[in-house]
């Protein structure tokens, strides 16, 4: 059985025995296979003992939530892991695609089967993947023809699957726009298309700091750059004027930001 069942699982049988021991305690009576002596009557002055009544509604509620908290959090963490692994996966280094076709159309299997498009040097064509994850196996006749274009926006692309990339010394265009795992890492490791990278899209990325942003100094072709609404940038302002003077050559995109202190500058 697997870890969610079994959390469900405890969790209504917790709730069952939080039932049986109320009625339990609201209802006690002795075993009926002993009577008292038919001769022996009880005093006078006892009293037969009062029912104890159950706790109010609220406090059983908070009990049964107290009690179903571990298994929760068992769930999330479970829930997590599960999606770190899928995701570190489908980044994994395609090694035997690329000894057997080539860099080059290893790169591009990687890009479609997260979901991405590109576009091969000299040519027209955009091969990009549907929202089911089908598409065209034609880009198995580009062998030996580097990319051009690439397009990941909203995939799962993390630093580990830009080994799939490395050989691409030809890349001018590159969009991550709204990558959840495109981070600080991801940004250190782009220095492998200094040479070529002409064009880089990162923006609504939420894992990006003003720190990994950085790392963009070792793009000195870079001409076109969106850093728009971009989360965990402090200081959106200052941040913009250094990546201006750090790629001067650079036109730098941001908007969804307070542009207050840029122009006061």
């Amino acid at each position: 059985m697997s870890a969610p069942f079994m959390s469900l699982y405890r969790c209504c049988q917790r709730s069952a025995l939080l039932v049986v021991s109320r009625r339990s305690l609201s209802s006690v009576s002795p075993p009926s296979s002993v009577s008292p002596p038919s001769s022996v009557s009880p005093p006078s002055s006892v009293s037969p003992p009062s029912s104890v009544s159950p706790p109010p509604l609220h406090t059983r509620f908070l009990l049964y939530l107290t009690q179903c908290f571990y298994d929760v959090e068992m769930l999330q963490s479970w829930t997590f892991l599960q999606r770190w692994k899928r995701i570190q996966k489908r980044n994994t280094y395609y090694g035997y695609t690329q000894k057997n076709y080539g860099s080059d159309i290893a790169a591009a299997y990687y890009i479609l089967s997260l979901k991405g498009g590109l576009r091969f040097v000299g040519q027209s064509e955009w091969f990009i993947a549907d929202r089911r994850g089908k598409f065209n196996w034609a880009f198995l006749d580009h062998k030996d023809t580097p990319l051009e274009e690439v397009n990941m926006n909203y995939t799962d692309i993390n630093y580990r699957g830009l080994d799939n990339l490395e050989e691409q010394k030809s890349l001018r265009t590159l969009s991550l726009r709204g990558c959840p795992e495109v981070n600080d890492w991801f940004l250190a490791r782009l220095h492998m298309f200094e040479d070529s990278l002409e064009e880089l899209d990162i923006s609504h990325c939420p894992r990006i700091t003003t720190g990994g942003l950085a790392a963009l100094r070792n793009l000195k072709g870079l001409k076109r750059l969106d850093v728009s609404s971009l989360p965990g940038i402090s200081s959106p302002g200052v941040v913009i004027i250094l990546l201006e003077e750090m790629l001067p050559k650079c036109d730098v995109t941001a908007n969804g930001y307070d542009h207050t202190l840029r122009e006061e500058s």
